[in-house]
């Protein structure tokens, strides 16, 4: 009779690894399965050894960012989206440091590379929306945009949760993406508001309260 494999102990086993990397020990057999109550044979059943464990940490990194995507309530406004979706994945970020490290790790390859896509294409899709009712240029090209919206983004987290700036660094997303978004076409005067409505979104980081208009 083949056992049915527990999730549970899957995930204890990748947030055990994560531990391990915030606590700067390194990832060993021994010190990931020390006090949890399985054995090293669990890291082969699981995940076919080290290797696999590495790939399935990148993974869960994606997939926690598409949960945290997933819970932006999309709204009349596109540009107001696509600046809530920054926030969120911000938000993802700080609160799985280091997953986030691991997700950019290319030296292991995704178990599903399209789920981990899908995360950028919510903000393709967002990006179209607004070219579509006249806030973006017709002629502006929406993979690309995003790529630059997620660059934003991924360099203020990367300096602040794993690097050496402030947690206040963040609050340079909203007015870059203002920025970005009124070269692409959006009117100057409509954009920081929209902008400023979804960075607000998170509240999570109370840090960017300071740079909020009253």
């Amino acid at each position: 009779m083949v056992r049915t494999k527990d999730p549970a102990i899957r995930t204890l086993l990748i947030e055990r690894a994560a531990q391990l990397l915030r606590a700067r020990e390194p990832v060993t057999l021994r010190l990931l399965v020390a006090g949890t109550g399985v054995s090293t044979m669990a890291v082969y059943t699981y995940f076919g050894g080290m290797d696999g464990l590495w790939r399935a940490m990148r993974q869960e990194g994606f997939t926690r960012l598409a949960a945290k995507l997933e819970t932006v309530r999309l709204s009349a406004d596109p540009v107001r989206d696509l600046a809530a979706l920054g926030a969120a994945y911000l938000s993802n970020a700080l609160a799985n440091p280091d997953l986030y490290r691991i997700m950019f790790d290319t030296g292991f390859e995704l178990e599903d590379p399209a789920a981990a896509d899908e995360t950028l294409h919510c903000l393709v899709r967002a990006t179209e929306r607004a070219k579509g009712i006249g806030r973006f240029r017709s002629d502006i090209d929406a993979l690309a945009l995003a790529t630059q919206s997620w660059a934003i983004g991924h360099g203020l987290v990367s300096l602040v949760a794993t690097g050496p700036l402030p947690r206040e660094a963040l609050n340079h997303g909203a007015p870059m993406l203002t920025a970005l978004f009124i070269g692409c076409g959006d009117d100057p005067d409509t954009c920081p508001r929209s902008v400023e409505l979804g960075w607000r979104l998170d509240p999570s980081s109370e840090s960017r309260s300071a740079s909020r208009p009253t």
